[in-house]
């Protein structure tokens, strides 16, 4: 059993390494190298213009900030949404509740491209086209319906004894869901934070339409640069389009061991 539970450990091992790790380093090798074609052993030279061109690009500091700050607005509103709805689904029966799960999971089934223009003549209805704020309300769209699956799913694991105990010893609802509930979503939150951030980070469409080209995030600079043919460069960009929701993942890590009143509890798996 034990040899089984190494070589299950060891290939899930080289898995990960030829999945994750070794893809990264290549892309890191090309960013710092001049062209590295098809049948080269090693780069001809090594060079950080590719690195340069990308630093130095007059909009990508502004397009970082824009993209980082809707990203952390769409997570804030994601957990406000998502968890007593997740609540409210995984602990109530009440009538209709078939349609709302299936009216929750139709953004995912549902094209972009194809309720974007009706989401646009919304937006400008409602005076938020070509804004920021249509933006992150736009992003929460393709967003919300995963992380209400995500805490459904940590609602249902735990189920209601917890909770029970909790109002046996004469505690709150907000008592309950701060010192019981939520230290036992450690692995939900996340989870729910690392994607809502990339499929945040993702949305081209979405921002150029609703946003009218006003509102400019990395993926409206990381086109360009597909098109620019340049591999040092955009393997460059591509490396620091993929560093972003690793930091804020990163950084909502840090917030929550520094927060929170039972630090030792966000260590185990929840």
């Amino acid at each position: 059993m034990i040899t089984v539970k190494k070589g299950v450990a060891a290939l899930g091992l080289i898995l990960s390494l030829i999945v994750f790790v070794i893809p990264v380093i290549l892309l890191f090798l090309q960013s710092i190298s001049t062209p590295w074609r098809f049948g080269m052993l090693f780069p001809d030279e090594f060079t950080l213009r590719g690195w340069n061109q990308v630093l130095s690009d007059p909009a990508l500091l502004h397009s970082l900030l824009v993209t980082v700050g809707i990203g952390s607005a769409v997570i804030v509103l994601n957990l406000l949404i998502a968890i007593p709805a997740a609540k409210a689904l995984a602990s109530k029966d009440f009538r209709g509740k078939g349609v709302v799960d299936t009216l929750l999971f139709l953004p995912i089934l549902i094209p972009v491209l194809a309720i974007a223009i009706g989401l646009h003549f919304a937006m400008i209805r409602f005076g938020l086209a070509d804004s920021w704020t249509g933006v992150v309300l736009v992003h929460l769209i393709p967003t919300v319906p995963y992380s209400i699956r995500i805490f459904r799913s940590a609602f249902e694991r735990t189920g209601a004894r917890w909770e029970d105990q909790g109002r046996v010893l004469g505690s709150t609802d907000w008592q309950i869901f701060l010192h019981i509930q939520l230290p036992q979503f450690t692995s939900s939150i996340r989870a729910a934070v690392f994607l809502t951030m990339v499929i945040s980070l993702s949305q081209y469409v979405l921002t150029v339409i609703i946003g009218g080209g006003r509102i400019v995030t990395l993926p409206m600079l990381y086109y360009p640069y597909v098109s620019s043919g340049n591999d040092t460069v955009l393997a460059a960009f591509s490396l620091l389009f993929a560093a972003v929701p690793v930091i804020v993942a990163g950084i909502v890590e840090l917030l929550i061991r520094l927060l929170s009143p039972y630090p030792s509890q966000w260590n185990r798996r929840g």
